[in-house]
């Protein structure tokens, strides 16, 4: 029994509500500061998620991006290529939504599909992740040296946690949507994508684009490290807001009017 509580000792407990609520805000405030400074600099950047599956890549992409502007935090979430995709050089899908000048590219999972799900299931050849594995820090490379910065997280989580989320989906009528064949698969091969993701971060980890773990069986606590260091990362600055002013309201040519609509949504709550 002592030892049980040496262990409990060691792990930090669960992060209530309030307290991540709190420092979520303060975390909200500096991503407008970052869109802002970025807006205006032209600054560009590719920020990869990567991990195992119900590592919670989601949840922190969703907090990332609810307070900011879609046309500056960009999410791109390809689906299964298509077949003329599938002829194309694998990288290339990939390309067309890198930034422009003044937005921050999210990729929930990326290029490195072909390093992990893809290589694990068959979808591609031992040769195709192999050449992927020899090319990829080029091209990762090239995209630095170009401006663009390059920031990769993988989410990890131990087996007893994705097993406990994965069977909250299953019971869950609200998360169901989230449990995919591609997921039962991951659960039941999860060495095979250990072996798959060493292999990954061996060959693509590099000093110019690296790969951080982001610990992930307290969900709370992984988002707020998560977006924490990625701010810490990109060097902005504070710009001065723009002078915003209400004025007044114009009054109405003649008799003031209101649109009329022949049909209301019923107020039930």
């Amino acid at each position: 029994m002592a030892k049980r509580k040496n262990r409990d000792a060691e792990a930090p407990a669960k992060l209530g509500r309030k307290e991540f609520e709190a420092e979520l805000y303060k975390l909200d405030v500096e991503l407008c500061r970052l869109q802002d400074w970025t807006k205006q600099t032209g600054y560009r950047a590719v920020v990869i998620f990567e991990g195992r599956d119900a590592a919670g890549k989601g949840g922190v992409i969703k907090r990332i991006t609810e307070r900011v502007s879609p046309r500056v935090f960009r999410v791109v979430a390809l689906p299964a290529p298509t077949e003329r995709e599938k002829s194309q050089f694998y990288i290339q899908r990939y390309v067309a939504h890198l930034p422009a000048a003044g937005e921050i590219t999210l990729f929930d999972r990326s290029w490195y599909n072909r390093a992990g799900v893809e290589r694990v299931m068959g979808f591609c050849t031992e040769e195709q992740a192999q050449s992927f594995l020899r090319v990829v820090p080029g091209f990762e490379r090239a995209l630095t040296r170009s401006g663009i910065q390059v920031v990769k997280y993988f989410f990890d989580v131990s087996q007893d946690e994705q097993e406990r989320r994965f069977r909250d989906r299953i019971e869950d009528p609200r998360k169901q949507w989230k449990l995919s064949p591609m997921d039962l698969e991951s659960y039941r091969r999860w060495w095979e994508y250990s072996a798959a993701y060493k292999d990954m971060i061996d060959a693509t980890d590099s000093e110019f684009a690296p790969w951080y773990k982001v610990p992930a069986d307290d969900k709370r606590r992984a988002r707020l490290n998560c977006i924490a260091h990625m701010l810490s990362l990109i060097p902005y600055e504070s710009v001065a807001p723009p002078d915003h002013d209400l004025g007044k309201r114009r009054k109405p040519k003649g008799a003031p009017v209101e649109p009329q609509f022949s049909h209301v949504v019923p107020e039930r709550f």
